[in-house]
């Protein structure tokens, strides 16, 4: 029964991870590609979630939804949604320098955060979306978890594909032209405020992919579930930690920091009720001192940015023929 419970343990962590990943995925190409300081991921996340469990969870009364799509559509409309409200933010927002930007998406987040949890035809306010469907979710529970995870990493290896292929591809190569200096870009014809929002929609898109990910999970969404903590600056820390401008790192950094976030978690717990629930200050202590030596010893993050590329091999000169 204990290899039971330890299996089905290691499934739920892995499914977050991969979550994780994702939403750390889209602030590389936010951050780590365009140098964008995005402090709103939660907000983008939220729009994810909402967006999917209306386009697939059973009617309801006097709540929009009831369209009972197939979780890939609301996964699909999550993506469009995230990108579409990413717009314009993005228009507005990415005029700021980088400390106002971090500031106004912050305000934005909120604001959703807010409207979600007061508006009752759309998100159903405080009661939040409930009975959304889970793939695999008939079978046993154990199957159902390991179905789910198996999806996840599908989501996971598409999405980091097609960013690495970004990355490598002349786009990549201008954004970060664009993020180290922006005048020689400037004056080399590039549009700095359209590749600029490119990157901020895509990467929005992929944090609508994560929310949508995360309530099919849970089977619920609730205004509870958008904590600015657990969805927006958790994932900076996991960006940092592994490696800005590295997707390989952002995954990295996404397993250490839930791994570390879960197992202190499970340490706490075993403590008496008296000290339980301040020791779980512990986790942030723990985060917190991790990202500091990141900091102070490896600023670059455990995986650094590549310089070339995806590691390819620079060619050989050519020999000098006598």
């Amino acid at each position: 029964m204990e290899l039971i419970g330890l299996a089905n343990y290691a499934l739920f962590m892995g499914i977050f991870i991969g979550i994780y990943a994702l939403l750390a995925l889209g602030l590389n190409i936010q951050w780590g590609f365009a140098g964008l300081f995005n402090a709103g991921i939660a907000g983008f996340f939220a729009v994810g979630a909402y967006t999917s469990a209306i386009l697939t969870s059973p009617h309801a009364d006097g709540r929009l939804g009831g369209f009972e799509m197939p979780f890939f559509v609301g996964w699909a409309g999550a993506m469009v949604a995230a990108g579409l409200i990413a717009w314009p933010i993005g228009k507005i927002c990415l005029r700021f320098r980088s400390d106002y930007l971090a500031i106004a998406t912050i305000g934005v987040a909120e604001i959703i955060r807010l409207v979600i949890k007061s508006e009752e035809t759309l998100t159903n306010s405080a009661r939040g979306i409930t009975s959304i469907p889970r793939p695999f979710g008939d079978l046993p529970y154990v199957q159902s978890q390991a179905a789910y995870l198996s999806i996840v990493i599908l989501c996971l290896g598409v999405c980091y594909f097609l960013v690495q292929r970004q990355f490598n591809a002349p786009w990549g190569r201008m954004m970060r032209a664009i993020r180290d200096n922006e005048l020689a870009a400037r004056a080399m014809g590039k549009n700095i405020e359209g590749r600029r929002l490119e990157a901020f929609m895509f990467g929005a898109a992929l944090m609508g992919l994560g929310g949508a990910l995360f309530a099919h999970f849970n089977r619920s969404i609730t205004p509870e579930a958008i904590d600015p903590m657990v969805a927006t600056f958790l994932v900076w820390i996991m960006l940092i930690l592994g490696g800005q401008g590295n997707n390989k790192g952002a995954i990295l950094g996404a397993a250490v920091v839930w791994i570390i976030w879960s197992m202190s978690e499970i340490a706490t717990d075993q403590l008496p009720a008296e000290y339980a629930i301040k020791a779980k200050y512990i986790r942030l202590f723990l985060i917190g001192l991790m990202l500091q030596l990141v900091l102070r010893f490896r600023p670059e993050g455990i995986l650094p940015e590549p310089t070339r590329g995806e590691s390819r091999p620079a060619q050989e000169p050519a020999q000098e023929k006598d």
